[in-house]
């Protein structure tokens, strides 16, 4: 069999492109408070406030940036974590307000803009990512931000009760709301995963396994791998939540196919941390990340007779909401090289991945044809005929999703992203380093003890 387009030089350098691309383009987010919302016209629309996850996940993509070597990104990663250190935090309750104004007050702190808003766990989740690739980048003040930032998990978000995060709370961190989200729950496990490679410490990763245990081996397993997305405080599902707002950008009613195709590159990358680890892996878990990828491939990918990943499905896998968002694809793409690459990992041979080399060449191209209309610039929605949408987002609200996307297919599964950056492994997929190789960052600065 030929090379295909994993490890192509002309496929890799097409991807690196693209990288880039969306770095620059990423740059006119920059505004005094944080990370604002990029419009349609490329420019950061002030009707959106600054966001704390834009703003997490924007301080990501460029501590990403940063140690890929490329040049300008330092600044805009030093930006995110200082905006995320001092502008977007809360000092009066702790914790990080969900949006502040663009306008800073005299002590160039930011201003909520609902000095009663809540707390979100996804919210805090891009946090704790931003600062654990910011530590793996080294930028300054990143450590400490880190730091604060397991903190406040440790102390507000973590249920020990039922080994799943609480959802949000008011400002104060009293009041938790009588709801919870597998959502925020998947971005948490993100986090931790990312956490435990950076610190060694391994009670994240702990964390992230017991998660993914609940919400893939139990709930997922038990719904023919439709994944629940929304629970009461005993985390019981409720099937008809939001039932009356389908196309909700955070908790839209029924399955989302493209947060099973995300849930099925955790688990592969909580798997292969385990392995590597020499830790006890669950033999559920390997065949639970196919199952997931599979089912979200079947019900959402071309269903109604056009290319694309319909966005939501009701139990049966019939399509609710038929259009098209930019970040489920792009999930795809990097679940399919995630997959492929722990299946080899695991011995498998070159013909049994073929399937998911498929669908990445399929996603890649749909992505190329339908969703990239200028170098780093993605359409973030479209209908269902693949024409450009607002239904649900409108304009270029972060490039998160699409950088994933360009990188996943040239990086290993283990260690998370930023770290695996730090160790130099970008195009070495291969081969996770062994158990006992020193880590690249010091970690006494995080001990637990």
């Amino acid at each position: 069999m030929g090379l295909g387009w994993f490890g192509a030089p002309e496929h890799n350098r097409w991807l690196a492109a693209e990288t880039h691309a969306l770095l620059h383009f990423a740059r006119s987010a920059k505004v005094p408070a944080g990370f604002g919302w990029i419009g349609e016209d490329g420019r950061v629309d002030t009707t959106h406030p600054v966001e704390l996850w834009i703003t997490g996940r924007m301080t990501f993509a460029f501590s990403l940036g940063a140690l890929m070597g490329i040049p300008g990104c330092r600044r805009y990663a030093d930006h995110g974590v200082r905006s995320l250190s001092r502008v977007m935090r809360d000092t009066e309750h702790g914790g990080w307000h969900s949006a502040v104004g663009h306008e800073l007050d005299a002590k160039g702190r930011g201003v909520p803009v609902d000095p009663e808003g809540r707390k979100e766990c996804y919210q805090h989740a891009f946090v704790l990512l931003a600062a654990a690739a910011a530590t793996a980048a080294d930028r300054p003040g990143a450590h400490e931000l880190l730091r604060d930032a397991m903190a406040v998990q440790d102390r507000y978000w973590w249920d020990e009760t039922y080994g799943l995060p609480f959802e949000s709370y008011a400002r104060d961190f009293t009041d938790p709301e009588d709801y919870r989200g597998i959502n925020a729950a998947m971005h948490t496990v993100e986090a931790y995963l990312a956490v435990s490679d950076v610190t060694g410490d391994l009670t994240w990763l702990t964390r992230a396994v017991q998660i993914i245990d609940f919400a893939v081996n139990v709930q997922a397993r038990t719904n023919d791998w439709h994944l629940p997305e929304h629970y009461d405080t005993r985390w019981r599902p409720d099937l008809d939540y939001n039932k009356d707002q389908p196309a909700h950008p955070f908790r839209p009613y029924g399955v989302t196919p493209g947060h099973g195709l995300e849930w099925a590159r955790l688990i592969v990358q909580a798997r292969s941390a385990l392995v590597t680890r020499s830790l006890p892996v669950p033999d559920w878990m390997l065949d639970a990340a196919e199952e997931l990828f599979d089912r979200a491939r079947t019900d959402g990918w071309r269903v109604d007779g056009a290319p694309g990943f319909v966005y939501t499905t009701d139990f049966n896998g019939t399509p609710i909401v038929h259009e098209r968002m930019h970040w489920v694809v792009c999930e795809g793409i990097s679940a399919a090289a995630a997959l492929r690459r722990a299946l080899l990992d695991d011995g498998r041979g070159e013909i049994e991945v073929e399937h998911y080399e498929h669908c990445y060449r399929t996603w890649i191209d749909y992505a190329e044809e339908c969703l990239i209309k200028a170098p780093g610039v993605w359409v973030h929605e479209l209908d269902r005929d693949n024409e450009p949408s607002t239904r649900t987002w409108a304009g270029h609200p972060d490039i998160y999703h699409a950088l994933q996307a360009t990188l996943m297919p040239r990086l290993p599964v283990w260690p998370a992203m930023a770290q695996a950056l730090a160790e130099g492994r970008l195009d070495k997929p291969a081969s996770p380093v062994p158990a006992s190789a020193k880590p690249t960052r010091r970690r006494g600065f995080f001990s637990r003890g």
